[in-house]
This record gives C-alpha cells, structure tokens and sequence, in this order.
C-alpha cells in the first residue's frame, strides 16, 4: 500500500489497501461558518445566525461550501497521490467521499471542475478537479461543463496569507462564451480548499456569467482554526 507501506493482499488497479481507503474521517469541529463551513475554535467569530465575518462582508462570492474532511493524515496522502503521483484511478473512491457531503437537500443543474492553467495540466497530466467532476455529475445524472478557463498562472497559494490569496487569483479566472449558464445552480468542484479565495473567484466569475447559485465542493480543507 502506497499509504500505510503494508503488503497488498491482491492486485488492484488502485495501489492502496481498502483500509487506508475508507479511513478518511469526516470535518468534525464543534462550531462552523452557517456558509462557508468555516470551523472555528469557538463561536466568537460567528453572528446570532452562525455566519462568520468574512461572509458578512461578502468577501467570500459562493453561496455554500461543503467539504469532506480536514487536509491531514490518510486523506492527505491520498490527495497527494491522486494529484502529484498521477493515480487517476483515486478519482473514483475520492469522488464518493465527495457524494458524502453533497447537501441532499440542494439540487444542481450542471457541475464545473475549478480550471488548471494549460501549463500546469500539461506538466501534471490531467486536472484532478475535473476526473472528480465527472464521477460526481455521472451519479447525479447531470451534466460537467467546463464553463471556467484560467487566463493565467498564478503564483502557488501556499503560504500566502488570505488576503495575498485574493490578489493572487484576482482576474485569473474567466467565462468560457460557450457555455449557458443563465439562472444555472452550479457545483462548483476543487480537491483542497484553504481560505476559499480561489473558489470565491470562480464563483464570481460564474454568477456574472448568469449563474444563479454557485456551491463549492472539495475533498479537504486546511484547518486554520489556530489562525482564525
């Protein structure tokens, strides 16, 4: 097993053992942004309906988040294997983890995989946003368009605080003409979410474009409850 180093007892097309595949737990935290799905150490940071403040502020340009565990541990290395070691066969165990978390009680009429710059979906093979996006619209029988390109690379998002994230994707985003997108309620789908400055941008530009509600997805978040 690529994660755990143990012996696998069988040939798989995946090279990891069904133990590390279904250990990933569940974001747990005891307070969380009503919106963003922010978790916070205590409720200081939230209003009287659970929002935090960088929602009321509107910095933040989705209408909901949902994600499925923090980024650390197994699901971390599982991440890091799908994206850096090209094993594209974890798109389809990952994508469940993401039908986990989907709000049940929302509907959606399309799902847009977050773009990589042509440069860097050369370099690394494929977008792993986009083999997420897939698993997911074809168990929910609705459509993946590719409505977002990315107009230029960005500078790595790693160790930028939350407002250098903003610039640093500001403009980097734009509508693809071919795509309809008036009154849509998009899922918006990424694997890592951080301050949610990327998905904010794409959610802008996809709500100018006509979208009617835009909702981020991811795999994991970076918990920054000690920074919050």
């Amino acid at each position: 097993c690529r994660v755990c180093q143990q012996p696998l007892l069988k040939w798989t097309r995946v090279p990891v053992c069904n133990s590390c595949l279904n250990s990933p737990v569940p974001l747990d935290a005891e307070y969380f942004c009503a919106v963003c799905s922010t978790p916070f150490q205590n409720a200081f940071p939230l209003d009287e309906q659970g929002v935090c403040a960088a929602c009321r502020a509107g910095l933040l340009r989705f209408d909901r988040a949902a994600c499925f565990g923090f980024y650390e541990g197994t699901l971390r290395a599982l991440i890091h294997l799908y994206k850096y070691s090209g094993m594209k066969a974890l798109a389809a165990p990952l994508s469940r983890l993401l039908d986990r978390v989907i709000p049940p009680e929302l509907q959606f009429d399309a799902v847009v995989p977050v773009p990589l710059h042509w440069r860097k979906q050369w370099d690394r093979g494929f977008n792993q946003a986009d083999l997420l996006a897939r698993h997911v619209a074809k168990r929910r029988n609705i459509p993946v368009l590719h409505a977002l390109r990315r107009k230029r690379a960005t500078a790595a998002q790693a160790g930028l605080a939350r407002a250098g994230r903003r610039r640093n994707v500001a403009g980097a985003f734009a509508a693809r003409r071919t795509s309809s997108l008036k009154d849509a309620r998009i899922l918006l789908i990424d694997d890592v979410m951080t301050t949610g400055a990327t998905a904010s941008a794409c959610a802008s530009v996809l709500k100018r474009a006509g979208a009617k509600s835009v909702t981020i997805l991811t795999l994991a978040r970076v918990d920054r409850r000690w920074n919050s």
